[in-house]
């Protein structure tokens, strides 16, 4: 298939730092070119790929070194979609829902996967007016919050299968990785460390909007010899930081809508500890992977007890359930049925793709 991915401009494809949504679409992007798929990438031009990419940046939009309008650069990002939309079979879109007037009058099937919280007001609005654009949640608890969009599916992330080395000896240490935001809680995280006198290294982005939180929050927590903030960690550092650990702490307190640090983890063969908040229960199986907590009295009892989660079990529920390769061919599964509909209701268009049909969608 002729496949686009529209990737965010903020961060590079993939990202050199942190950037959940850019890290799976590269991941996305190159199991679809493995798969033997002619895959087009719209991204910023310091992004990596196997694609072809095509760029309206020089530089992802955090790197530049001036202040820039990211309104502007997307809209220039979404003109160029649509110009060149005739020469795709479908358009995958990571962009949260400024191409949705676009895309309703696009003549090539368009599908957009939510990356982020649904759980905000407007989001419902916006869905009835854009009611039949097709939608792809990251987890089942993503779309609760949006029972009536139209959602065509549901596709875990993935990761490359060799990306991250299993780990069988770990460290005395727990790691946290992730946003220095209220919702991420590294509060309770470093209170997690500190009953179980073990040290906490904490890998965490720290946005414009989250510093005053840093600074009066979380910076006088920071002090005890027992807490290391060692800032953002590079991809190829992530390995080894949570590889290392004991278990990765996830205390979260809010609705994650996947949380892919979790499959990091068990990819280095590391257990989680997290809130059973959003997605984390369909991602982290309970006393398997590690244990899913409701208060910090039960996330002390799972710290102390790490050590009967099994390391090789870790591994495996990642090789079986959250490789790339399962969620390209997931999305594969979505693109075949988009493409399907489309020649239904427009039978004068001509085929542009061998549509392999999958068990379970109508033909």
């Amino acid at each position: 298939m002729r496949i686009a991915q529209v990737a965010p401009l903020a961060e590079s494809v993939p990202p050199q730092r942190y950037g959940g949504t850019e890290r799976v679409v590269s991941y996305l992007t190159e199991a679809l070119v493995a798969g033997g798929h002619e895959v087009t990438l719209f991204a910023s031009g310091d992004s990596v790929t196997s694609a072809e990419l095509v760029a309206v940046t020089d530089r992802s939009l955090r790197n530049l070194q001036q202040p820039c309008l990211p309104a502007v650069w997307h809209t220039i990002l979404l003109d160029e979609v649509d110009r060149r939309a005739n020469q795709f079979d479908v358009i995958h879109f990571h962009v949260d829902c400024t191409h949705y007037p676009m895309a309703r009058r696009c003549p090539t099937p368009c599908v957009t996967t939510h990356h982020g919280r649904l759980d905000l007001p407007d989001l419902a609005a916006l869905h009835r007016h854009f009611a039949g654009h097709p939608v792809v949640a990251i987890s089942a608890a993503q779309r609760v919050f949006l029972p009536d969009a139209n959602w065509c599916a549901t596709v875990h992330h993935g990761l490359p299968q060799h990306l991250y080395e299993f780990n069988e000896t770990p460290q005395n240490y727990f790691a946290f990785v992730g946003r220095m935001s209220p919702e991420k809680r590294v509060d309770r995280a470093i209170e997690i460390a500190l009953a179980c006198n073990t040290r906490l290294r904490i890998a965490a982005k720290i946005d414009v909007v989250d510093r005053q939180y840093f600074e009066t929050v979380i910076r006088p927590l920071l002090c005890h010899p027992l807490i290391e903030f060692c800032g953002e960690v590079t991809e190829s550092d992530k390995n080894k930081f949570i590889g290392d650990a004991r278990a990765l702490l996830f205390p979260i307190d809010w609705p994650e809508p996947f949380g892919l640090v979790m499959i990091e983890a068990m990819a280095c063969g590391t257990p989680v500890i997290a809130y059973a908040c959003g997605a984390v229960p369909e991602v982290v199986d309970h006393g398997v992977t590690g244990f899913t907590v409701g208060s910090q009295a039960q996330a002390f009892d799972a710290a102390r007890r790490i050590a009967e989660i099994d390391r090789r079990a870790c591994r495996r529920v990642f090789e079986r359930r959250f490789v790339s390769s399962i969620m390209a061919s997931e999305y594969v599964t979505v693109y075949e049925s988009l493409v399907r509909a489309r020649r239904r209701t427009c039978p004068t268009l001509e085929p542009t793709v061998e549509v392999r049909y999958a068990p379970g969608l109508p033909s």
